[in-house]
């Protein structure tokens, strides 16, 4: 990838083609878990495919083009989240096609409500994604201690909730 990346930067088109493609579907993961609409995934993906290219010049270790380029994606969810604020609920939970999954998603969506919206992303990440603190941490901007707390105290407030709840 780090050839790719040099090849990238030296402006061969078709190299920082072969990167966003690579990386296509992590991004498409990653903005799913952050928005609701497809085309809000899209235009979030589009914008920091062009922010990439506009903006490779910038990266300083080309072995961190895909954090780097998630957190560019990260950033522009975030843009559309608060340009859409006022008129639609944020979701940060991917919407499923198989119908028999629509309870239980459902179920997770309520249940990580109480929590702050940061926090529910990385709920998101975590649980339904599947990835790593390590992973989160870097995607997010955040130290790896920092995930590891936010997971921590959101479990505490989950549980309270529930045990308030009954």
């Amino acid at each position: 990838m780090e050839l790719l990346v040099r090849k990238a930067k030296r402006g061969d088109a078709e190299a920082f083609i072969t990167l966003i493609e690579e990386n296509k579907q992590s991004m498409y993961k990653v903005a799913k878990g952050f928005l609701r609409e497809e085309e809000d995934i899209a235009d979030a993906m589009s914008e920091t495919v062009l922010d990439c290219y506009e903006n490779i010049n910038t990266l300083k270790q080309n072995s961190y083009f895909k954090t780097w380029m998630i957190r560019i994606l990260i950033n522009n969810c975030k843009d559309i989240i608060r340009k859409r604020k006022g008129d639609i609920s944020i979701e940060v939970m991917p919407q499923v096609e198989h119908p028999e999954n629509q309870g239980s998603l459902q179920g997770f969506r309520e249940l990580v409500a109480p929590l702050k919206e940061k926090d529910q992303s990385i709920f998101t990440l975590y649980y339904v994604y599947g990835l790593k603190i390590k992973e989160i941490a870097a995607y997010m901007g955040m130290k790896e201690n920092t995930v590891t707390s936010r997971l921590k105290r959101g479990r505490e407030t989950l549980r309270q909730e529930i045990t308030a709840s009954q």
